[in-house]
């Protein structure tokens, strides 16, 4: 298996995935910082506690990383079945199950691994900016960013398996744009955020769509041996 990923990793140079989550972070940096910003002056989001501040940070990260996982799914599983080039891999002296459990591995890996050290980076830059430039009225001590690195563990971890449902939707008919464009619907329902109904923060929900990701990716390697390239 680790061979597997190692040539997946060689063979899809995903530099472009580290640039893009770099990129990214940034952007999530400015975009908190001015939400968070106008919420204070407007008082349309109440941003009373540091818990605030991670909450909306973390759906932030979460959103924008469910839809990475989606890009990975879509390059690193879909096009190989719609431009008919998993058929060559299917030819080396490995079972299917093995190929796409490897590639699906590889995307649940990159996805948790981006979002812990994303939601470290984007609280850490932001923690930084309010000291120089106060957004709220209150310090983020380390303490209390140690406690919600913490915290964010098990939502990584079940938002690494709900970035796994738009594999579902992309093998229906080998579609790019339908793997994309749903997990922006997974996205709307995991990371829906109001202070009144915080689905983002509700981990049951997380949970079950966590396992309804994996179950998807379960069925899908159990079945590979049955399905044929388009």
């Amino acid at each position: 298996m680790l061979h597997l990923l190692k040539l997946e990793i060689r063979k899809f140079n995903l530099g472009w995935y580290l640039k893009g989550a770099m990129i990214a972070n940034i952007i999530i940096t400015a975009v908190v910082c001015s939400v968070i910003y106008i919420a204070q002056r407007e008082g349309d989001i109440p941003i009373s506690t540091y818990q605030d501040v991670y909450v909306l940070i973390g759906a932030s990260v979460r959103a924008t990383f469910i839809v990475f996982a989606s890009v990975l799914i879509a390059k690193l599983v879909i096009e190989e079945y719609k431009n008919r080039t998993i058929l060559i891999m299917f030819t080396y002296p490995v079972s299917r199950k093995k190929l796409i459990a490897s590639k699906l591995a590889l995307i649940t890996f990159l996805t948790f691994m981006t979002m812990m050290l994303s939601n470290i980076v984007v609280a850490g830059l932001f923690s930084i900016i309010n000291i120089y430039f106060p957004i709220v009225p209150f310090t983020l001590t380390a303490n209390q960013f140690i406690g919600e690195v913490i915290n964010i563990i098990p939502f990584a971890i079940a938002t690494t398996g709900t970035s796994l449902i738009p594999l579902y939707f992309g093998m229906r008919n080998y579609s790019v744009p339908a793997t994309i464009g749903s997990s922006l619907l997974v996205v709307a329902i995991a990371c829906y955020y109001n202070p009144e109904i915080p689905l983002v923060n509700f981990i049951p929900l997380q949970l079950g769509l966590a396992a309804v990701g994996v179950i998807i990716a379960y069925l899908g390697i159990r079945n590979i041996e049955n399905v044929d390239a388009m």
